[in-house]
C-alpha cells in the first residue's frame, strides 16, 4: 500500500476491523519512512448481476445511483446513516445472491421500497411517487392507504 503522504510503499498495519456488517474491512496504516497515519477500507469485489432497463436496455449495476435514489427519498428525514448503508447493503446482497445474471430494474426499484417502507413511510412514498411514477393526488391516496392497511 502507497503512502498518501509521501508516496513510499513500506506501511504496515496498525489496527484491523470489520464493519457494515462484515462487507468491509477498516485498516488503520502507518508510513515506515514518514510515519504517518492513514485509513483504507477493503472490499471484496463481488460481481453483480446487469440491470435491464424498462427500455430493454442492459446497464452494469450502478450502485451509485441506488445511494443517489435513497438519499433523495431520505433527504430532510430522521434516519441516520447507519441505517442507510444498512438498507443499501441489503439491496445489494440480494442482488449479489440472486440466481439470476440479469436483473430487471423493477426488481431493484422494489426490493428498495422494501427497504425504506422499514425506515421511513414518508420516504416510502417519496420513492414509490417517482418509481411507480404517480400522476396525481389519487394515486398518492392509493399508495398511503395500501401502506396503512399493511401495519
Amino acid at each position: 500500500m502507497y503512502c498518501p503522504f509521501c508516496n513510499a510503499n513500506d506501511t504496515k498495519v496498525t489496527d484491523s476491523r470489520e464493519i457494515r456488517e462484515n462487507n468491509q474491512v477498516r485498516r488503520r496504516r502507518e508510513c515506515l519512512v514518514c510515519k504517518e497515519r492513514f485509513t483504507t477500507y477493503e472490499v471484496a469485489e463481488l460481481s453483480l448481476p446487469h440491470v435491464i432497463k424498462r427500455d430493454g436496455r442492459r446497464d452494469s449495476f450502478n450502485e451509485d445511483k441506488l445511494r443517489s435514489g435513497i438519499l433523495r427519498a431520505l433527504e430532510k428525514r430522521p434516519v441516520s446513516l447507519e441505517q442507510i448503508e444498512t438498507a443499501i447493503s441489503n439491496v445489494l446482497k440480494k442482488a449479489r445472491t440472486s440466481p439470476e445474471r440479469e436483473i430487471a430494474s423493477q426488481q431493484i426499484g422494489e426490493w428498495m421500497m422494501e427497504e425504506l417502507r422499514q425506515l421511513d413511510q414518508v420516504a416510502y412514498v417519496r420513492f414509490a411517487s417517482v418509481y411507480r411514477c404517480f400522476q396525481d393526488i389519487k394515486e398518492f391516496r392509493e399508495e398511503i392507504t395500501r401502506l396503512e392497511n399493511q401495519e
